[in-house]
């Protein structure tokens, strides 16, 4: 388990499928949902979570193969089942309104349910992501989609994790939360989402979800009156300048705020400063 004093929370567990699905439900009132992405885990929402419940219900799923969640070998981990999975728990949850808060590959979540039922989504917090089909992909991300070599650095020297730990901050991390990082993914069998993921991402019209995130990017227009918020790191490796101002494109009336000293994992390197951010911005929009 990681320290307690960095994660101090009790995970629950919903079944989907026969497949233990983990999140964390914290606090009371208006809901956050905070979507992780690839190779991160509900840790990385840790600080947020702990600051946020105290005024918000805030829920953090750990997608399915990731986290505490369960890691079937044989598994559709594919953008569409992610979101469905998504869908799934807040209605086991009976949570109608919900505000999102996003990074990585839980942007396409994300708004792929935010998409699905607008009129459900209070506010958005974007993070370093994207929501809209973009070839432009590292190399060094690339390079773990070439079969066979990318199942030996992801799951077999545990490289996509690893690698993020450095190349994913500005700052270098504490090794206690560089174990909190790597915690979930000790072993071969427990990397496969983290390989999955990195298959799935969609650069051709051929790559499986790429349909899926073809729609989102088209209904994305759906979420034009929803109060956005912003928050990116300059020296991501992965999400770039570019995507930055895709989103600003996009969403011409979201507050924005682009921190050039922070990394891929911004919550990492600038938490003390998005803090009073993300207070504020909840507070305007969301609180009664």
């Amino acid at each position: 388990m990681p320290d307690d004093i960095l994660y101090p929370f009790v995970a629950k567990k919903i079944s989907i499928q026969a497949h233990n699905l983990s999140f964390l439900d914290q606090g009371q009132g208006r809901v956050i949902v905070m979507l992780h992405g690839n190779p991160t885990w509900s840790f990385y929402y840790r600080n947020l979570a702990i600051l946020l419940q105290k005024k918000y219900r805030v829920i953090v799923p750990d997608h399915m193969g990731c986290g505490f969640s369960d890691k079937p070998k044989d598994y559709s981990y594919t953008l569409k089942t992610h979101i469905d999975n998504l869908e799934t728990l807040l209605t086991d949850l009976d949570i109608e309104k919900f505000s999102l808060v996003v990074h990585d590959w839980g942007g396409a979540i994300g708004m792929g349910l935010a998409v699905r039922f607008p009129e459900r989504v209070e506010s958005l917090v974007v993070m370093n992501t994207a929501a809209f089909p973009s070839q432009r992909i590292p190399l060094r991300i690339r390079i773990c989609r070439v079969p066979l070599l990318g199942d030996l650095i992801v799951r077999g020297f545990n490289g996509f994790a690893r690698g993020a730990l450095t190349m994913a901050v500005v700052n270098r991390m504490t090794p206690a939360v560089a174990r909190g990082y790597l915690e979930p993914y000790d072993s071969w069998a427990h990397r496969i989402a983290l390989l999955r993921f990195v298959q799935d991402i969609p650069l051709t019209p051929k790559d499986t979800s790429w349909k899926s995130l073809a729609v989102i990017a088209h209904d994305l227009k759906q979420l034009q009156n929803i109060p956005m918020l912003i928050l990116w790191g300059g020296k991501d490796f992965c999400f770039t300048r570019h995507f930055y101002k895709e989103w600003l494109q996009r969403f011409p009336g979201a507050e924005s705020h682009f921190f050039p000293d922070a990394g891929h994992y911004v919550l990492e390197d600038a938490f003390d400063i998005i803090a009073p951010c993300l207070t504020t911005f909840f507070q305007k929009h969301i609180t009664e």
